[in-house]
């Protein structure tokens, strides 16, 4: 068998592999009808939680849904994406940086909790505000590691308050475990280097 023959027919087995997955994959979308605001969780170790977030905050936004984020963390930080949303999309997407750095910053338990608090509640009127169609909860997992705010009175909102075909995203380090049995996508970012362990500080346009 000539090279040009063998190159055809190994052309003609990839196809036709091809099509068999996709009648395979077709089917499957056939069966997947249901729509819902989904409840996303990113948590783990590894860098990309916040930057997956504020991705599918842009996302949205391209398709023309309002959004919300509230920053339970890193609020006293001036990052890309919030001068980015705060100067271009401020139509589209109501921005709220209300925490005052990591526990270690303000060494203040009591600061922590009420500027947690506060979040908690900004953060229910986004989610039942019938406009808004995602919400951000960027870093809350770590309010809630801490005992900043009540784990049961989040989980029970969302539960039970949240709207359908509203998304809620949350992330942070340390998800809680109730928090990740009524999510509907739960993704845990895995480290395997980390430029922070060279000592390279964090990176403008890559950490912040």
């Amino acid at each position: 068998m000539t090279d040009t023959s063998k190159a055809t027919a190994e052309n003609a087995r990839h196809t036709r592999k091809m099509q068999k997955k996709k009648e395979v994959r077709d089917r499957i979308m056939e069966e997947k009808t249901e729509e819902k605001g989904l409840i996303i969780v990113l948590t783990g170790n590894g860098k990309g939680k916040s930057s997956s977030a504020f991705g599918m905050i842009f996302r949205a936004i391209a398709h023309d849904m309002p959004c919300g984020v509230i920053q339970f963390i890193k609020g006293a930080w001036s990052t890309g994406e919030r001068t980015l949303l705060e100067t271009a999309f401020s139509d589209k997407c109501s921005f709220y940086a209300m925490g005052e750095g990591f526990t270690w910053e303000t060494q203040d338990k009591e600061r922590d909790i009420a500027a947690a608090t506060k979040a908690w509640e900004k953060a229910k009127d986004l989610i039942l505000d019938p406009e808004i169609q995602m919400v951000l909860l960027d870093e809350v997992n770590i309010a809630l590691k801490y005992g900043y705010i009540n784990i049961d009175d989040v989980v029970e909102f969302l539960q039970t308050e949240k709207p359908y075909m509203t998304h809620v995203v949350l992330t942070g380090r340390h998800a809680n475990e109730k928090l990740i049995e009524i999510a509907d996508l739960v993704t845990e970012m895995g480290q395997v280097k980390h430029p922070f362990r060279s000592g390279i500080k964090a990176q403008q346009g890559v950490e912040f």
